[in-house]
């Protein structure tokens, strides 16, 4: 029996999984811990900061973390190394061209004397720091991704969130820093985990004499698609809190609020990240062997698959949102319970409908087609930044900022089918009843 249970938590899926939930417990808790230790205000710009962070590192590793992955995912043992110290290289010269723009505008903001968003200054002060301590376990994470090693990418990422959540525990309980040294803090923590993916030869500097010009070309001309559409996928979700940070109406205070029922929303799309980890390189060995009838049956089942797995969390997500709400942000945002939760419910909604949009890019990808998932995610992109205006400046309410959210998820499905059918005779119906049959025959599937 034990043996048997042993071997279903090897099972690649719910290794992934466990990683996943595992780092977003974690983030969590301090994200529960951050809003009750800083002022509304304070946590907006923690919220803009962190997101502006989020979205540059995406620009960074976007350009070679896809390509990476599915280069290392059949390559032999010297080829890793040379893949590895590559991206590494592509890396350090975006770390300084990155960290040249933002010190640069720093001093051009204080030489003039203009006023932007606390989150916006902070932005450009402190993330050159923040890129240069996660250089080494970000690039670390197309090898794990690769290779499949779940635990592994686990403990990296708990050493980060971890060391993390236990920093904010005794900063509230103890001595209650402010702002500043919280952003220290994160630089710290991030700062051991590379140390930890150096020492352990994950990261590829030790292997930069390996890098080749020639590698580096290939990372770059497939990852500036892949690139592009991590930009944009990021801006779908990021471009609400940047539009809501410009309006006099809403400022940091809506950003704040705004980030509690978002939150909960990345909490129901853990197990869609997960799956997704595990089906790119899985899609894309069937893709470079020519199989297409293979990926094209990986991408039915995760898809109807995941979706079927979704409707229970949605609909508790939906029933129980007030209490979540609370219990997320405590009760410094009780006097906004009643618009977060009705935020929230709009985007339980939202969270149906991504594991399709997301698997129809994951397939172009596969499919070496990573221009059309660009295109597709750019139209997105547009569309939500259109309906983010039009909800944050015109109506001035968060609502409407989800409901944009769901129309412009439609759109994407609509478009990845599109692209999908010039590469593949893919049909909408056959995603749940490729999927159905997989439920059927699970006990197989983790015997296997």
């Amino acid at each position: 029996m034990w043996a048997r249970i042993k071997k279903i938590g090897k099972e690649k899926n719910l290794s992934s999984l466990l990683s996943n939930v595992s780092v977003a417990f974690a983030g969590l808790l301090s994200f529960m811990l951050l809003t009750r230790q800083l002022e509304k205000e304070q946590f907006g710009d923690w919220v803009l900061f962190i997101t502006l962070a989020t979205f540059v590192d995406l620009l960074r590793f976007g350009l070679t973390r896809t390509a990476a992955v599915r280069a290392l995912s059949n390559a032999d043992e010297n080829r890793q190394k040379t893949i590895l110290g590559s991206t590494f290289r592509i890396n350090l010269v975006l770390l300084l061209l990155i960290s040249m723009v933002c010190w640069g505008l720093w001093i051009l903001k204080e030489s003039f004397g203009t006023s932007i968003n606390n989150g916006y200054h902070l932005f450009l002060i402190w993330y050159p720091l923040l890129a240069l301590s996660n250089l080494s376990w970000n690039n670390a994470m197309a090898l794990f991704q690769a290779e499949q090693q779940f635990h592994r990418m686990m403990w990296v990422r708990l050493s980060n969130v971890g060391l993390f959540l236990f920093f904010l525990l005794v900063n509230y309980w103890t001595v209650q820093f402010g702002l500043v040294p919280i952003i220290i803090a994160n630089l710290v923590v991030n700062l051991i985990s590379s140390f930890w993916c150096t020492l352990k030869k994950w990261d590829g500097l030790i292997y930069l004499t390996m890098a080749r010009r020639k590698t580096e070309k290939e990372l770059v001309n497939f990852g500036k698609y892949s690139m592009g559409t991590l930009i944009s996928s990021s801006l779908l979700k990021s471009a609400d809190t940047f539009i809501i940070g410009l309006s006099p109406f809403l400022g940091s205070a809506g950003i704040a609020m705004y980030a509690i029922p978002l939150k909960l929303t990345d909490l129901l799309g853990i197990p869609l990240h997960s799956f997704s980890m595990t089906a790119y390189p899985r899609m894309s060995r069937k893709c470079l062997d020519g199989d297409k009838t293979g990926a094209r049956k990986i991408f039915y089942t995760y898809s109807g698959a995941v979706t079927f797995l979704f409707f229970p969390i949605a609909i508790l997500g939906f029933v129980f949102a007030e209490y979540l709400v609370l219990i997320l942000g405590g009760v410094e945002y009780l006097d906004s319970l009643e618009l977060l939760t009705l935020v929230f419910r709009v985007f339980t909604l939202y969270v149906m409908l991504l594991p399709i949009d997301r698997f129809t890019g994951v397939l172009l990808d596969s499919l070496n087609r990573p221009k059309y998932n660009l295109y597709k995610v750019i139209v997105m992109t547009l569309a939500n930044i259109v309906f983010d205006l039009i909800a944050v400046f015109v109506f001035k309410s968060l609502v409407a900022v989800a409901v944009g959210t769901v129309l412009f998820t439609l759109i994407g499905i609509f478009l990845g089918f599109f692209f999908l059918r010039k590469e593949l005779e893919i049909h909408f119906r056959h995603i749940f009843s490729e999927s159905l049959l997989f439920f059927k025959n699970l006990k197989t599937h983790l015997a296997s």
